[in-house]
């Protein structure tokens, strides 16, 4: 009897402790592969959580998640730092970051899905379903330090918001004080009380800082295609999301306003200290713009397709797989792999750049030339990045999904995500 107990108590602390094993596993939603099997270096690629665990330490960064996928399997998925430096607690892999702008690719791809079932096209103009956006106006200099506000030389199409190229600013631009006067300013809009239809509206009555077509303006363009989108489809922009992008991709903790739930799982932001001084500090709470953010409170009215969303490192990549599978994941074929390469393609012309060896897709930025741009990659990889110093990239090419996480906002001085792609490609062998 007792041999008989004393067997039944091994196997009782062998269930015990295996579940944590079995719960990191089932943290990320894909299946796992050694390094030198997915044909990196495992000795090299220990470089890269050895150098960011020592950037928290450093207080270069709080915490954060990087997960790396090659050929849809996990290569590495690491955590470093912590969720809240103050008190204390690790960053855990499955921790919610604010995407900020990173929320642009899926405002991108929930208008093309619009496209592919007859509602739209992109070079329809925007006024065509907005109309207060058939005639709009410019601000242009005067020569004498101010400007005049002209009519815009045509009409913004769907298709120049997804480029930014509708000359629509944030509104610290060469009308800067008219926005703020309108109570439009910065591209933190979540905390406001009234919808995104409403905010829209009112943005259509300001001048905006170029022609349309003419130049890249960063802006409100995606807030404009979240009101889009609701128009479009009958239904509010949170609830399009959930039911044709997150149910079917299994995206389980992206969200607009998080749940009370989960607000223990939502990453504290910092800023690099100012002044040279090295470190971090906690950001200011609550706070436009930086800080911690309204992500958890407020009227929870306004629904903001141009950085309203939280994430996860494993939600988000699942977001970047559907796309470098050509539209499809978990058997749901969200878009057609024709509909992805017009995304994923430079769509500048002539003389009109973005950034040295990078143009612009619908969504993305796309890399056209890798000796002009200086940074290891390949040639056809897009990506995006967050007003909270994330990251990501997607390699056709390499077959690569990387998703970097944290929150540093602003991020002077870092060098994170330089290293991090460094330290990436340096363990490519195959």
């Amino acid at each position: 009897m007792t041999n008989i107990l004393h067997r039944i108590l091994i196997l009782l602390l062998v269930v015990i402790f295996s579940v944590p094993s079995v719960y990191a596993q089932s943290q990320s939603p894909f299946p796992v592969i050694s390094p030198d099997e997915a044909g990196f270096s495992a000795e090299r690629l220990e470089r890269l959580p050895a150098l960011f665990q020592r950037y928290a330490e450093e207080q270069r960064l709080s915490g954060g998640v990087i997960l790396l996928l090659r050929d849809g399997q996990q290569v590495l998925y690491e955590t470093f730092g912590h969720l809240d430096v103050e008190a204390g607690i690790p960053m855990p892999h499955n921790a919610i970051f604010r995407i900020a702008s990173q929320t642009k690719a899926i405002i991108a791809t929930a208008v093309m899905m619009l496209q592919e079932e007859g509602l739209l096209l992109i070079h329809d103009p925007v006024g065509k379903y907005l109309p207060e956006y058939m005639e709009t106006t410019v601000a242009v200099p005067n020569g004498d330090g101010g400007y005049d506000v002209v009519p815009a030389s045509r009409r913004i199409t769907i298709r120049d918001l997804l480029m930014h190229m509708a000359g629509i600013p944030y509104g610290h631009g060469i009308a800067a004080a008219e926005w703020r006067a309108a109570g439009i300013q910065g591209w933190y809009l979540n905390d406001r009380d009234e919808t995104i239809r409403e905010t829209v509206r009112k943005i259509a009555e300001l001048p905006f800082d170029a022609h349309p077509g003419e130049r890249y303006v960063y802006g409100y363009a995606n807030d404009i295609l979240g009101a889009l989108i609701e128009e479009v489809s009958g239904m509010r922009l949170d609830v399009f999301l959930q039911e044709r992008i997150f149910d079917p991709l299994g995206m389980v903790d992206t969200h607009f306003f998080l749940p009370r739930a989960k607000q223990n799982r939502l990453a504290v932001v910092y800023s690099a200290a100012q002044g040279g001084v090295p470190g971090i500090v906690r950001a200011p709470d609550p706070g436009r713009n930086i800080g911690q953010g309204h992500y958890t409170g407020g009227p929870q009215k306004l629904f903001s397709g141009g950085a309203g969303l939280v994430s996860t490192a494993s939600d988000y990549a699942r977001f970047l797989q559907m796309m470098l599978n050509g539209g499809a994941l978990n058997g749901y074929q969200l878009l057609s792999p024709t509909t992805v390469e017009l995304m994923t393609v430079n769509h500048l012309g002539d003389g009109v750049t973005f950034r040295a060896g990078q143009g612009i897709g619908l969504g993305f930025d796309v890399v056209v030339n890798l000796g002009q741009r200086g940074v290891p990659g390949a040639l056809g990889d897009f990506g995006w990045g967050g007003a909270y110093h994330s990251t990501y990239w997607v390699s056709p090419q390499d077959g690569l999904v990387v998703v970097f996480f944290t929150q540093l906002t602003p991020s002077t001085g870092s060098d994170a995500q330089g290293k991090l792609r460094t330290l990436i490609y340096q363990a490519i062998i195959d």
